[in-house]
């Protein structure tokens, strides 16, 4: 444990100290996010916020790769240095987007680039870990491989709407996750717990962490597309990497409940995100739109128009998100019954947290954020 410990700390540390660095080159470059109608921010911040979180995760496996506990996750083949060149191509391709403004199908055509060249390298969605299925021939496995990325990753940057929801999200997820695969590594392994999905997320973990500081409300930088499809690469890599790798059937959890934990937990980690993005592909085709066209329906904008102040919402966001993770993850390591007896407690406790938070915004005076802009639902803008 101490060995993922270092790979956070050190991501956290060289990500806060590069941000300020790539701000820089951020203004200097012009890819500054200007104030538009469905914006919450009402002053230019800088974007590119991306590249220093990348900066920070290759620097950190890097350094990872000659700890010697760790040397065979680094293997030829392993995953992680696919994880790695994948969610470097998603970011320069948002780096592109967020000074340039590429139209939608040159961004859809950079991500499926990503997503195909890690599973050329070796990350690929084999089995499904379910009445032991597999996804079939070469080429099925190759297109499973990139559907489930380029989901994962506009998921993430869809869910990309307020000062430090994607990374809290994120971050969030990829401890949830971290959990599940360390312990069941631990499983499968007592006597080495080196994983290569526990080290793809410890170091996603502290990125994360050491964006927050300078993206939390009032953000100092975004992260923009380099950041968030990015992040949702990288996650999205390591729920393949753990699908179907270690033998479910070795936790603690029931009879039938384990087959299915490979697939809930990925799941789970990014729920909010997923069905942000799954309501608004279907809200905007209701519209005859397409699923790229941005508006202010997102979860995130509604909490605002339902009266949460900016920190409100992304904290409101950050509790559910922990619930649904981290509730699924215990599963794997507790007893059903105590897991599930818990989270209904916990899920009890957030709705009358949530309830009250929006009570009191709605009652006091002057209700908004002097700094707060909520949009419209239709108004539309680049995402």
């Amino acid at each position: 444990m101490r060995v993922y410990l270092l790979i956070m700390v050190l991501a956290a540390a060289i990500t806060y100290l590069m941000v300020p660095v790539v701000r820089r080159i951020a203004l200097a470059a012009g890819a500054v996010t200007g104030v538009r109608a469905r914006d919450i921010h009402t002053v230019p911040i800088p974007r590119l916020g991306g590249i220093a979180m990348y900066i920070g995760y290759v620097v950190t496996l890097l350094v990872a790769s000659q700890i010697p506990y760790l040397h065979w996750v680094f293997a030829s083949g392993s995953g992680v240095w696919g994880v790695l060149l994948g969610a470097g191509i998603m970011c320069v391709v948002g780096a592109i987007d967020d000074i340039w403004q590429l139209d939608w199908y040159a961004k859809l055509a950079g991500q499926i680039l990503a997503a195909g060249v890690m599973a050329w390298q070796g990350v690929q969605l084999v089995s499904v870990p379910f009445m032991g299925l597999t996804v079939g021939s070469s080429r099925l496995t190759l297109f499973a491989t990139v559907v489930i990325v380029l989901i994962v990753a506009n998921a993430v940057n869809f869910m990309d709407g307020l000062d430090g929801l994607a990374a809290g999200i994120v971050g969030i997820a990829a401890l949830a996750f971290f959990g599940y695969s360390y312990f069941l590594a631990r499983d499968a392994s007592p006597d080495n717990y080196a994983a290569v999905s526990s080290v793809v997320v410890a170091a996603l973990v502290g990125i994360c962490v050491g964006f927050l500081p300078h993206n939390f409300h009032p953000a100092s930088i975004f992260m923009g597309d380099s950041g968030a499809l990015m992040l949702g690469m990288v996650i999205a890599g390591a729920g393949i990497l753990v699908t179907g790798q270690i033998d479910p059937a070795n936790t603690s959890v029931g009879d039938s409940l384990p087959a299915y934990m490979p697939i809930l937990v990925p799941v789970a980690v990014i729920l909010l995100p997923i069905i942000d993005f799954v309501w608004a592909v279907v809200r905007r085709l209701a519209r005859g739109q397409s699923p790229f066209h941005a508006d202010a329906g997102h979860l995130h904008h509604r909490l605002l128009r339902r009266g949460h102040s900016h920190q409100g919402a992304v904290l409101t966001l950050y509790l559910w998100a922990a619930i649904a993770s981290f509730a699924c993850v215990a599963l794997v390591i507790f007893p059903a019954k105590i897991v599930i007896s818990i989270s209904a407690v916990c899920i009890v406790l957030a709705i009358v947290v949530s309830h009250r938070a929006l009570g009191r915004r709605r009652h006091s005076v002057g209700a908004r954020d002097d700094d707060t802009h909520i949009p419209d639902e239709d108004v539309v803008g680049d995402d």
